[in-house]
C-alpha cells in the first residue's frame, strides 16, 4: 500500500506545477515534473511487480500488451507533444497560449484517457491485484486534482479559459468537440 500512497503523492506533486507557474518560481517546474513523474513511474512499476497476482485468462495479457503502446502514445502525446513542452514544463511562469487544438479540441483533459487506458493495460499485463486497487485510486485522485485545477487555477492562468470551458467538454466528447477535433487535424495537415 505504500506504493499506492507514493503514486498519489506523485500526482499531487505534478499538480503543484500550476501554483509554481502562477507564482513564477524560477527553476521549479522541471524539478516538480521530475520528482512527480518519478514518484508516479516508480509506484506504477512497484505496484505492477507486486507478488499478489490475479487469475486472469491468457488472452487478457495479449490484450494488455496491445493496449499498452496505444495508452502510452495517448498519454505522452497529450501531455508532452500537444502541449508545448518548454513553455509548459521548463520555462518560468505560465505558457503564453491556451492550447485548444488536437486532443485538447476534443476534451479539456485528454491525458486522463491515456492514464486510464495505461493503468488498465498494466492490470492486464501484470495481473497485479495491487494494481487493481491502485488504478481506481490514482484515476479518482487525478480527476479530483483536475477539478481543482479547473476551479482555482486555469481561469487565472489563461485569459480565454472560460470560453474554452464553455466550448469544450471536460472529459466526455460531444458532437461539437468531435467536429472541432477533426477540423484541428485538417488544419494541422494543411
Amino acid at each position: 500500500m505504500i506504493y499506492i500512497a507514493l503514486g498519489g503523492l506523485g500526482f499531487l506533486v505534478i499538480h503543484l506545477l500550476d501554483i509554481i507557474s502562477i507564482k513564477r518560481i524560477p527553476g521549479m517546474k522541471p524539478l516538480t515534473m521530475l520528482v512527480g513523474n518519478g514518484l508516479v513511474v516508480f509506484s506504477i512499476i512497484m505496484v505492477s511487480i507486486s507478488p499478489d497476482k490475479l487469475a486472469l485468462p491468457g488472452w487478457s495479457n495479449w490484450l494488455g500488451w496491445g493496449l499498452l503502446p496505444i495508452s502510452l502514445f495517448m498519454l505522452i502525446y497529450s501531455l508532452f507533444i500537444n502541449l508545448p513542452f518548454g513553455k509548459t514544463y521548463v520555462a518560468t511562469g505560465v505558457g503564453d497560449k491556451l492550447i485548444t487544438s488536437g486532443l485538447y479540441a476534443l476534451v479539456r483533459h485528454p491525458w486522463v484517457y491515456g492514464l486510464i487506458l495505461l493503468l488498465l493495460s498494466l492490470i492486464l499485463v501484470s495481473s497485479s491485484s495491487l494494481m487493481l486497487i491502485a488504478a481506481p485510486i490514482w484515476v479518482l485522485l487525478d480527476i479530483a486534482l483536475v477539478a481543482i485545477q479547473e476551479r482555482f487555477f486555469f481561469g487565472r492562468m489563461f485569459v480565454d479559459y472560460d470560453n474554452y470551458r464553455r466550448e469544450t467538454p471536460m472529459f466526455i466528447p460531444n458532437r461539437r468537440s468531435i467536429n472541432a477535433f477533426i477540423n484541428s487535424l485538417k488544419q494541422t495537415g494543411s
